[in-house]
């Protein structure tokens, strides 16, 4: 079973544009990185899948507002009907999870972006969810929305596009990491590529503080004391 470590000590990076492990889905990164006011974009797989990723780095790379379902629906509502602009673009992440109050205000705000979308108050937006959007189970009138504009599946990566971004991510440090460890990290720990990127990071410098060579042994000690620190 793959170890869910946290690794509370060494994040992986904030999420990026930059740092998105496309594989399949570069579709998707394209239009997120050219994602202009005026034009909306959905995104969907299951978890895992780089979904809240992407909505975080586009934000990040638009200056952009980002909402998880979780948060205040009265917040998103007042977004959608207030006097205040916006901004450039707007995310909305996980909507299979949103409250019928969320809905409601998610319903809003998709009608807002289309009333301004060709003036000079226009927005982009961009949501996500884990299902194409007539399978969601949300109101009728909100999944007939999320197909307005663009719509993207995004793939999980196979274990060669996860092998060749972890040695990309290595090879960022100066780090070689030989085949064994590679195959030992995809089938042993959390596929999560985020996750995977933190590790490195983390084995880097634990190679350091060690004076140790990276091999297998050295990541399994690795993962051995962080299991033990989380329980003291």
């Amino acid at each position: 079973m793959a170890q869910q470590l946290t690794l509370d000590l060494l994040p992986p990076p904030p999420p990026s544009l930059d740092n998105f492990v496309a594989g399949r889905n570069g579709p998707a990164l394209d239009a997120l990185r050219h994602c202009a006011p005026g034009r909306a974009v959905y995104v969907w797989g299951p978890h895992g899948v780089g979904r809240s990723h992407l909505l975080q780095a586009a934000c990040h790379h638009a200056g952009g507002l980002y909402y998880p379902a979780a948060g205040s629906a009265s917040a998103l509502h007042a977004l959608a009907t207030g006097d205040t602009l916006p901004g450039p673009l707007v995310a909305v992440d996980d909507i299979h999870e949103l409250s019928a109050d969320g809905q409601a205000a998610l319903f809003a705000l998709y009608n807002r972006w289309r009333e301004v979308a060709s003036t000079r108050q226009a927005f982009a937006l961009v949501t996500a969810g884990d299902r194409a959007p007539l399978a969601l189970e949300l109101r009728e009138d909100l999944r007939t929305r999320l197909g307005w504009d663009l719509v993207f599946r995004l793939e999980q990566l196979t274990d060669e596009e996860r092998a060749r971004a972890l040695q990309s991510r290595a090879a960022d440090r100066g780090l070689d990491l030989a085949p064994e460890v590679i195959s030992w990290l995809l089938t042993h720990h959390d596929r999560d590529m985020s996750r995977l990127s933190a590790l490195v990071d983390a084995l880097d410098r634990y190679s350091l503080a060690r004076h140790r060579a990276i091999t297998l042994p050295l990541l399994k000690d690795l993962l051995a004391n962080n299991r033990n620190s989380e329980h003291t």
